[in-house]
């Protein structure tokens, strides 16, 4: 992509963190600027490309249990760029014809997005703030495509560590109260355990990198347990990213190198969840 192809709207003078994980998974929707950050990056967490790859892995493979556990529907929020195997793909090999909603505020993610689906009538991608749950819900497109009396997958990867304090135990609240029974939230969350020698360093190039407002926040295993408050947690719990339910193969590194949490959660039936927002 050339710095100038997507005009206005686009800032291609500061590092997007949708474009950057675009770069590390091998796509095109990225700028110079975008490539160097990655380069920054890279040089403080060597490993880095081999987590994006390991939070990509684990959609998969949560996606692939919701479908399994008969979920139709999902809606992965801070969603990035599309690329090949995003969750409508994975999602469709077991169920033909689920719906899904992509949500992000990135305006690459979004055009980018919106120009792959459209002549996908079951899939959409939304520019809004995913900590905003009531706009987000609300929203025409995804009261269209989403029955908030059914089971849901909610994904939640690979950018909770944008978000400081606990702002993502009520964010993820927010959603859990518009869930039917029977739905499941998968997460990832960045952590200082595992390689704590690289965390200050990262933060720091993470932080001053992407610019004012931006506070790259680690949590700890007790931490991303709490954030399936009101879930039941699936086998086989919170684990690093590259353990959870890893696919058959070559191994990779050990799990510890990719310091990140995964879990999936499911919503057992305790009341009437209809959602009261759509």
């Amino acid at each position: 992509m050339s710095d100038q192809q997507w005009g206005v709207g686009v800032d291609g003078e500061r590092p997007s963190a949708a474009r950057v994980y675009d770069f590390f998974l091998g796509g095109h929707n990225n700028f110079a600027v975008d490539r160097q950050m990655a380069g920054r990056l890279e040089a403080v967490v060597p490993e880095i490309g081999q987590l994006i790859w390991a939070n990509r892995g684990f959609t998969h493979r949560a996606v692939r249990l919701m479908a399994g556990a008969g979920v139709h529907q999902f809606v992965e929020l801070g969603s990035g760029l599309p690329t090949a195997g995003s969750v409508h793909d994975v999602a469709r090999r077991h169920i033909p014809g689920a719906r899904v909603v992509y949500v992000d505020q990135d305006p690459v993610a979004v055009a980018r997005g919106t120009e792959l689906l459209a002549d996908d009538p079951a899939a959409v991608v939304v520019e809004a703030d995913l900590r905003d749950h009531a706009a987000v819900l609300s929203d025409p497109r995804v009261r269209r495509l989403i029955d908030p009396r059914k089971p849901i997958g909610v994904l939640l990867v690979g950018v909770l560590h944008e978000l400081p304090g606990d702002e993502p135990k009520a964010v993820i609240a927010g959603y859990r109260e518009a869930m039917a029974a029977g739905s499941f939230l998968a997460l990832s969350q960045a952590t200082r355990q595992g390689r704590p020698e690289h965390a200050d360093p990262f933060k720091n190039v993470f932080d001053t990198g992407y610019g004012p407002g931006t506070n790259m926040t680690f949590r700890t295993y007790a931490e991303v347990r709490g954030l399936f408050e009101g879930f039941e947690i699936v086998e086989p719990g919170v684990v690093y990213v590259a353990q959870w339910r890893p696919d058959p193969g070559p191994a990779g590194p050990p799990a510890q190198r990719l310091p990140a949490y995964a879990g999936v959660g499911w919503l057992r039936a305790t009341r009437d969840r209809t959602n009261r927002l759509m």
